[in-house]
């Protein structure tokens, strides 16, 4: 009989054991256990917001060096790298005929500039003969009116005086004619020189052979290009920043520039220009940075990222981005207050690279706020504080 006792007590307190833990682990560790949350303060303090882009260095100022018509190139005097002047000679090409075009051409103008001289000479003479067959006829008339010529001598006087006057308009309008020759004789000379002159390939400005593109002996056609220049000081920074964060991006605003050949330093920019027209495809909009001085070394087309500074802010409150949520439409966060959340609209402001949010309005200073939780929050929700949330491998 008290074996059976003790069996049953035994029995008895082991189950009130296994109903305790169980209460315990339903009310601590399984869904009766409040939410484990990390919790951060409302801040006072500077805020500066920031867009980031990734971007390549290009010249604003390129020049692509070539003919204006089909050639064969002849020489290449320069290479990609080497510093070049104005008006350096960069290359040459095959003239082909047209230095016998010119001589040709100086030829003609020398024959028309001959026949100019004879027409002037044709002119001078029909219009002294008209001065001449003018007055024989004035006198003819005045002597028919003495009655000591006849009516029909002095018709005769006056026609040739009409006689002589068409003849000078004559040679005038053949000395027109030779003119005009011989000032198309001189323009044909002229383009036919500044042909000649094309195929020597000068340097637009002071700067530097971006490109060498082709070789002698290579057959060209008209605009291809036969040398690269730029100017290296033009050198930018065609960043692409996504389109959320450009709107606050505009001209003057100071940049860092960090190359990827040196990660280690962050060179001073500012903004030069932000584009009018954005990528539709992949939603990003062009913002083009301009060295305050330009890096030694740097090389057309190599990767930077760019931080543009858009707002700076002296003494506000802030929190962790990761704390701002959205529930029914409004923006907030869940408050902390006597172990349970309430959820609070807020007004906020900028949001720094860096991860903190301007609070504008909704929050004081030093009220808490559950940045991270293990669980989807609802209001009056009991919650127990941790220093760190550890999220279970999957």
């Amino acid at each position: 009989m008290n074996v059976k006792l003790g069996r049953k007590a035994t029995l008895i307190t082991a189950g009130i054991g296994v109903a305790v833990l169980l209460g315990w682990l339903a009310t601590s560790q399984g869904p009766l256990a409040p939410a484990k949350v990390t919790l951060a303060k409302v801040e006072q303090g500077p805020l500066i917001a920031s867009t980031f882009g990734i971007g390549t260095v290009e010249a604003r100022r390129s020049y692509a060096i070539g003919p204006t018509v089909a050639s064969r190139v002849l020489r290449v005097l320069v290479d990609q790298g080497d510093v070049v002047k104005t008006g350096q000679l960069l290359a040459e090409l095959d003239p082909v005929d047209l230095g016998d075009r010119v001589v040709s051409g100086q030829l003609a103008a020398e024959r028309t500039a001959s026949i100019v001289r004879a027409a002037e000479a044709q002119l001078a003479e029909a219009q002294s003969r008209t001065q001449l067959a003018v007055a024989s006829a004035r006198r003819s008339t005045e002597l028919r009116a003495q009655g000591f010529v006849s009516q029909e001598a002095a018709d005769a006087k006056g026609h040739e005086a009409n006689a002589a006057k068409a003849a000078a308009d004559a040679a005038a309008a053949q000395l027109a004619a030779a003119r005009r020759d011989h000032d198309r004789a001189l323009s044909d000379v002229a383009g036919v020189r500044k042909l000649r002159a094309q195929a020597r390939l000068t340097s637009l400005v002071d700067g530097v052979v971006s490109a060498r593109l082709v070789e002698p002996g290579t057959t060209i056609v008209a605009g291809q290009a036969v040398l690269q220049v730029i100017d290296p000081a033009t050198l930018w920074i065609k960043a692409r920043i996504d389109q959320g964060q450009a709107g606050g991006v505009h001209v003057g605003q100071p940049a860092e520039i960090v190359l990827r050949s040196d990660a280690k330093r962050a060179y001073r920019g500012e903004v030069q220009r932000v584009d009018w027209v954005s990528d539709a495809v992949t939603e990003e909009r062009i913002v083009n940075v301009g060295f305050a001085a330009r890096p030694e070394g740097i090389s057309v087309g190599e990767l930077v990222e760019v931080t543009i500074r858009t707002a700076e802010l002296a003494n506000v409150g802030s929190v962790p981005a990761a704390a701002l949520k959205r529930l029914d439409r409004q923006d907030g966060v869940w408050q902390f207050v006597d172990g349970r959340v309430a959820f609070r609209p807020v007004k906020v402001g900028i949001t720094t690279l860096d991860g903190r949010s301007q609070i504008v309005d909704g929050l004081n200073v030093g009220d808490e706020v559950v940045v991270h939780s293990e669980q989807v929050l609802k209001p009056d929700t009991r919650v127990k504080v941790v220093p760190a949330i550890v999220r279970a491998n999957p």
